[in-house]
């Protein structure tokens, strides 16, 4: 959430940012309601002022006794139009905290202006694999291989749902735990294991919500959501409390299952495991102080990129553009890992800096030592890395003539000194 004080006093930068990210939004109706808030505010302070007045002066006749009676209508009359105020002043404040929950957060100068067509390709790792056969697709070698069952995770639960079996779920587990172990060992970070259940509350701090419920997964008879991502349920750990200075930064990591509905992804490519309703995710947050919060966000890239290297698929890493972050990020880098099955790069991990925008919708903040003021962390998160996708590539980039699949050498004590899986 933007603070209101910062858009009233960069009107221009809010607008043009605004502007850079296609969004089209009244942010003169929102100054409108806020110039109203502050009105009634002054009108309210005059008021108690006067009512306060009005006290001292019935204690006074009091003591002189002297009739206090058209002192005391007065006040009434006073404390009738206080109680007006207040219930305007609620109205008009929850009208300016719906406006505020829906603008996002202001684009960093630094990234390129315009739609996907814009991204910004900073680097790329490992060469595109040459084979001297015809590579087959993640799905091909799944069916063949039997470490996938399409059709049955759809009987079981629909369409885009997926059954992982025998070398397959093994597999996926197995790049779980490395993962976990990598970030924990290596990164330092600290592993989490949190709900899959959150509360409105949790899921309104991170920026999901309102924008984007259509594509959540929620309860039909309570107010809770499947979540979407570990982000959620790991940056809601801190809501609502003050962090010491000293204790920053705080790194987490933390495996969940994660859940979409993917409302919007009528026409889009969802075969195989491109784009599934259920996958899983090892996710990377961070809460950091304001001044280093962008040396983080490069850090927090490497991190994510040190996996796809010790898995040896190649990868490029993409600066979005305005017009293709996200609603709550301010910077953000996508690694895509090629898949030459299907000879397509697909994004495996988004990595983002929201600076100080989800800890004012999350109530997170620091003490800081000098000035004994509170501030707002800066937090961060990215993918370290996700599923379904890496899947799809380690399976297509290691994939041997006969149809069998070479297992990465850093992965191998995970699957059992297993060194390739091979057609049953």
């Amino acid at each position: 959430m933007l603070d209101i004080r910062f858009i009233r006093e960069n009107v221009d930068l809010v607008k043009a940012s605004l502007e850079k990210r296609g969004t089209k939004l009244n942010l003169d109706e929102l100054l409108s309601a806020d110039e109203e808030r502050r009105r009634i505010l002054t009108q309210l302070d005059d008021l108690r002022r006067q009512k306060n007045e009005a006290n001292d002066a019935i204690t006074k006749l009091l003591k002189e006794k002297k009739d206090p009676q058209g002192t005391i209508a007065a006040m009434k009359d006073v404390a009738g139009r206080i109680d007006a105020c207040e219930s305007s002043l609620r109205q008009k404040e929850e009208a300016l905290s719906r406006m505020l929950l829906v603008i996002p957060n202001v684009v960093h100068e630094s990234i390129p202006a315009g739609d996907a067509s814009q991204n910004l390709v900073v680097r790329q790792w490992g060469e595109r694999k040459v084979f001297d056969f015809q590579p087959r697709t993640h799905m091909e070698l799944s069916e063949y291989l039997d470490m996938i069952d399409f059709a049955r995770g759809a009987k079981l639960s629909g369409s885009n749902f997926i059954l992982f079996k025998g070398l397959g779920a093994r597999l996926e587990r197995a790049l779980i735990n490395f993962m976990l172990d990598l970030h924990t060992s290596r990164h330092g970070y600290k592993e989490m294991w949190p709900p899959a259940l959150v509360n409105r509350a949790s899921m309104t701090g991170t920026g999901q919500l309102p924008k984007l419920e259509d594509d959540m997964y929620r309860l039909k008879d309570e107010d809770l959501f499947l979540i979407p991502t570990a982000e959620v349920p790991v940056t809601n750990i801190h809501r609502d409390e003050v962090l010491e200075e000293s204790s920053l930064p705080v790194y987490y990591t933390a495996y969940t299952p994660c859940f979409r509905r993917e409302a919007g992804s009528y026409g889009k490519d969802t075969k195989g495991l491109v784009r599934v309703h259920q996958f899983d995710k090892v996710e990377l947050v961070k809460f950091v102080k304001p001044q280093g919060s962008f040396d983080e966000l490069e850090k927090l890239v490497g991190n994510a990129e040190t996996v796809l290297q010790a898995l040896g698929l190649p990868y490029r890493v993409l600066m979005l553009a305005s017009g293709d972050i996200s609603f709550a990020a301010t910077k953000c880098y996508d690694l895509e890992a090629y898949a030459p099955g299907m000879d397509k790069w697909l994004e495996v991990s988004s990595c983002s800096n929201f600076g100080d925008f989800q800890a004012r919708r999350a109530n997170i903040r620091f003490r800081n030592k000098e000035t004994k003021k509170l501030e707002y962390v800066h937090t961060l998160n990215g993918s370290g890395v996700a599923m379904a996708r890496t899947v799809i590539a380690l399976i297509e980039n290691h994939q041997q003539k006969d149809g069998s699949i070479l297992i990465p050498e850093i992965l191998r004590p995970y699957m059992g000194g297993l060194e390739k899986i091979e057609r049953p």
